[in-house]
């Protein structure tokens, strides 16, 4: 079945813990919850300041910037994106998403199913 909707009927989870993670909203748009066999994507908002972990997992992840200005850091350096950039995060390599502007950043993200905690 065809499912279509909103990312903003999405409720989101707020990520910020003060050291590592600050002002990060997560919407899961398609996942188990709405019958996706294979793959989750995801919406983020990362906040003036913010930024993901830096961290890294065993799978890869494909990233679609939607609007704000950012910066990817990983191991070795990092690299300014803008809305209509993408990003390839390889399976083991650490990494880490920065809002660099002055409004909100804006990306998709999409991973396997195992790479989803919901």
């Amino acid at each position: 079945m065809v499912v279509v909707n909103s990312s903003r009927n999405v409720e989101p989870r707020i990520y910020h813990d003060g050291k590592k993670v600050l002002h990060v909203e997560k919407r899961v748009l398609v996942g188990p919850h709405n019958g996706a066999p294979n793959f989750s994507m995801r919406k983020f908002t990362v906040g003036k300041g913010g930024c993901s972990p830096y961290h890294t997992h065993p799978w890869e992840h494909e990233v679609y910037v939607l609007s704000g200005q950012g910066e990817v850091r990983f191991a070795g350096g990092s690299q300014p994106v803008a809305p209509g950039d993408f990003a390839l995060v390889p399976p083991n390599d650490e990494h880490q998403f920065v809002n660099t502007g002055d409004g909100v950043f804006e990306f998709l993200c999409m991973v396997p199913l195992k790479g989803e905690d919901g």
